[in-house]
Parts: C-alpha cells; sequence; structure tokens
C-alpha cells in the first residue's frame, strides 16, 4: 500500500512551499498536484515543469509517463485522468462541484452520484489511476512517501476510500487575511516573482482571477470550512495541523515535526531545498530560484482599512478561532 501526505488547505496557503520542503528529505518526494487538472495548467504546450523544462519535454515526465504504461495506463499529463472531479457527465460534475460540506450532505452527493452509472464506472478507473501514478512517482523517485498538494478536502475524501493508498493528511492553515490578498491580485502576491514565469511560465497578469475582498473572504472561510468537516472524522493519529507563519519562522522545527509525523528519519533535510532535483506542478513560488524561505506577511502594510473590515466581517471568526488576531 502507498503512503501519501496529502496537504490540504485553502489555495495560496503556501502548500506548494511546503510539499517542495518535505519532497527534499530523501524517503520523501513530491510532483506538486497529483490531481493534474487541466482546468488550472492552462496551455500545456508552454507550462514549465518545476525544473525549468516544458512539462511535454521534461525528461522525468517522460519516465512518469512511461511507468504508467508499465502499470497498464496511457499517460498524458494534460489528462492524467486522476482529478475525481473531471467527470464525462454534466450530472457527475455539477455534484463534484460544491465544496466538502459535512456528514449528511456528502452522503446525499453520494447517492446522487451513485446513481449516474458514468460515475460508477469511472470511480474505480480514477482511483487506479492516482494509485498507478503514485506508485510510478515512488518507484523513479525511489521514495516512501509521496506528498500531495492538491489540497481540497473532496479529493481528500476519496484518496481516503482508495483501497490502494494509505493517506495521512497535514492541514495547513495561514492567515486568511494574506490569503484573502492573493485572491485579490493573485499574479502580484502568489506567484513566481519573476513576472515571465507567472501563470505557470507564461507569464500574464491573471486579472481575470481576481476577486473583491468580500468573494476573497468568503472563499477562504469554505475552504477552511470544509476542511473541518472531513477532519472530524477522521483520528487523531491521521492528520497534523501546521501554521504557514510557524513553518516560515523555523522550517526545520516543523519538518522535524512532520517527518516524525510521517514516520521518516527527522534532520534529513538538506539546507538548500532547491539543490534536490524536483519535478513539480502547482504555484508559480515553484518556478523561483531562492531556498530562502521568507513570512510574507505584506497583507498588514496593503489591505486598506475597509478591505480588513469586510474581511473580519465575513470571516474573521474563523480567522480568529486559529490564532489570527
Amino acid at each position: 500500500m502507498t503512503q501519501v501526505a496529502y496537504i490540504m488547505a485553502a489555495s495560496h496557503s503556501g502548500s506548494t512551499l511546503l510539499s517542495m520542503l518535505l519532497g527534499s528529505h530523501p524517503q520523501v518526494a513530491t510532483i506538486g498536484e497529483i490531481r493534474l487538472s487541466p482546468r488550472s495548467m492552462g496551455d500545456l504546450a508552454r507550462y514549465r515543469c518545476s525544473c525549468g523544462e516544458l512539462i511535454q519535454e521534461c525528461g522525468f515526465w517522460r519516465k512518469v509517463k512511461e511507468a504508467m504504461i508499465r502499470r497498464g495506463f496511457a499517460f498524458d499529463v494534460a489528462h492524467a485522468g486522476t482529478d475525481y472531479q473531471e467527470a464525462d457527465s454534466r450530472y457527475a460534475r455539477r455534484l463534484l462541484g460544491p465544496l466538502h460540506r459535512g456528514r449528511f450532505l456528502e452522503c446525499i452527493r453520494d447517492i446522487g452520484l451513485g446513481v449516474s452509472p458514468i460515475w460508477r464506472k469511472k470511480l474505480p478507473d480514477v482511483h487506479r489511476r492516482n494509485a498507478a501514478l503514485i506508485s510510478a512517482v515512488a518507484e523513479i523517485t525511489k521514495a516512501e512517501i509521496i506528498v500531495d498538494s492538491s489540497k481540497g478536502a473532496l479529493r481528500l475524501k476519496y484518496l481516503l476510500r482508495n483501497p490502494e493508498l494509505h493517506v495521512k493528511v497535514i492541514h495547513l492553515i495561514r492567515d486568511g487575511r494574506g490569503v484573502a490578498l492573493t485572491y485579490m491580485d493573485p499574479a502580484r502576491f502568489a506567484d513566481a516573482k519573476d513576472p515571465a514565469r507567472r501563470g505557470g511560465g507564461m507569464g500574464g497578469d491573471r486579472e481575470n482571477e481576481r476577486l473583491p475582498m468580500a468573494r476573497a473572504a468568503y472563499t477562504w472561510r469554505r475552504c477552511v470550512e470544509e476542511a473541518e468537516s472531513i477532519l472530524r472524522r477522521l483520528p487523531p493519529s491521521q492528520w497534523i495541523e501546521v501554521h504557514y507563519e510557524d513553518y516560515c519562522a523555523d522550517p526545520n522545527t516543523t519538518l522535524v515535526r512532520l517527518h516524525r509525523f510521517l514516520g521518516v528519519a527527522p534532520g534529513r533535510q538538506p539546507r538548500e531545498f532547491r539543490a534536490v532535483p524536483q519535478h513539480v506542478i502547482g504555484n508559480g513560488m515553484r518556478l523561483d530560484a531562492t531556498s530562502q524561505v521568507v513570512l510574507d506577511d505584506c497583507w498588514k502594510s496593503v489591505l486598506k482599512t475597509e478591505e480588513l473590515r469586510v474581511f473580519d466581517r465575513i470571516a474573521g471568526k474563523v480567522n480568529n478561532r486559529y490564532g489570527y488576531a
């Protein structure tokens, strides 16, 4: 049974950085977001792997394709078949659209999906494809644990039901005000430092993704609430909570804590995590050059008083619950 460390978080909470830090340990590897959704990757002909190569020309991903073929699966990173929400049925896609909503509503979702013959056929195939891809990455990297930074609780729900995987969960929390700012201007506050490398290496201002503060605050709050709804059903031994601010302030202490949780030898982390070859899909920071871990709290100087009031009205109570005053 393949071991998976699943990072569950709101987007732009530092999951890509954390996955790369964990993936630099000799017993751990990551490719970032294993769901491999073509919606988030955009134009594959221009999308860059974290190694700097165009993803369709990257030698590592060619090895993955060969390993998947040996496991009986045709593989194309643009259509990997590992995203549980990429259904061939409009009916199933509608049911899979909402975030995780707690036990009762998830039962309703399961019943609704169960009447779809397309979904009943698809689910076992997606289970097998996820297990095969994770196994292939483990084989190529010779790692014992594979980190999936796909973040969403609904994906986690199905990974936990995958009979070929043993999943441990890292619940990553970041001050919601900082996350909300990234939703308001993702190109500037949630992407590669070099503008030419933003948008997966394609550049661009990501103008169409910007949200007003009210929507940004609500989006962050719902992501936290959906994480809480699934964690309530897991035993304490299966998940751990980590704060973005803590691992930025003291990466080594946080990583030792996570290594112990995952059952790998602590203290074997290289000083320069980018010195370890990695082939990560996800946030644009994977394309940055520095291994320095620096706290990004620019929301304190960027957000206006009125924007902070809006955030506090919509998501302040949830933020306070995690110790952010």
